[in-house]
């Protein structure tokens, strides 16, 4: 890991800041990337692991009962990582396995990380590509939280995603063999709260970013909230995903050419 030279305020993440950043933050003056910023990423994941952790309990016991070994729920974990979309292909698991089905449904729950990417890409721009797409690989809706505080807050080290990512991967992976293996003894996940620690680390993180912004956050997160209920109650499937996403981008867009 190797820390830029200093110089000037990078145009991606000039831009970036005068999008995102409150009036008057100055906008970072470079983008690096450092063992330090690793380690912070790290240990600020810390909390969040812990309900990643339980949420891959939940995915293991799940994964059991659908008749997936040991290795396959542990191998869909690594490649896949993405709890929510894990979660729906179990549903939909059955011999023979609906493929293009899962594969279909994966796409519009996970399409939402290219609206989070959108928001990194002004720093990540500047980076090497290896550097870039292989941070990218980590992006999780926690470190994408996580990330993005510390970007709002003043922090301008990249390194700080894939310290939170990794950290967030391994705990999913262990805890996904812990579940699989001890999943005949967790007969009723809701019994122990798994079900609602997913919901419980949303909460907090929704809480900081509220912290971070004030009342700017509001009108996103009603429109966002809005339209995926009712996407929810109108539509099959998961659409009510992206398109409760999408809707919460729109006051952004509105507001960039009056900026």
């Amino acid at each position: 890991m190797n820390e830029q030279s200093p110089g000037d305020t990078c145009a991606p993440c000039a831009q970036a800041s005068a999008d995102t950043l409150p009036k008057g933050r100055a906008p970072c003056s470079r983008v690096t990337f450092t063992r330090a910023g690793f380690w912070l990423g790290l240990g600020r994941g810390v909390p969040v692991a812990v309900g990643s952790i339980a949420f891959g309990l939940l995915f293991g016991v799940l994964a059991r009962g659908a008749g997936l070994s040991l290795a396959e729920a542990c191998l869909m974990s690594a490649i896949v990582f993405a709890g929510s979309s894990q979660l729906v292909a179990l549903s939909m698991w059955a011999i023979p396995v609906p493929i293009l089905p899962i594969v279909a449904t994966t796409l519009v729950i996970n399409a939402r990380h290219v609206l989070m990417g959108l928001t990194l890409r002004p720093r990540y721009a500047t980076l090497p590509a290896a550097t870039a797409y292989g941070s990218y690989f980590f992006l999780t809706d926690e470190s994408w939280a996580l990330t993005s505080l510390e970007f709002e807050r003043g922090g301008r080290d990249a390194a700080f995603l894939p310290g939170v990512g990794i950290l967030l991967f391994v705990c999913w992976v262990g805890a996904t063999a812990i579940g699989r293996v001890t999943g005949a003894a967790i007969r009723d996940p809701a019994a122990w709260g798994l079900d609602f620690a997913f919901v419980a680390v949303f909460l907090a993180l929704l809480t900081a970013m509220a912290t971070a912004h004030g009342g700017s956050v509001l009108l996103p997160w009603v429109l966002a909230a809005g339209v995926a209920l009712a996407a929810d109650r109108l539509l099959p499937g998961n659409w009510y995903v992206l398109l409760g996403a999408a809707a919460g981008s729109v006051p952004a867009i509105a507001r960039r050419p009056h900026e």
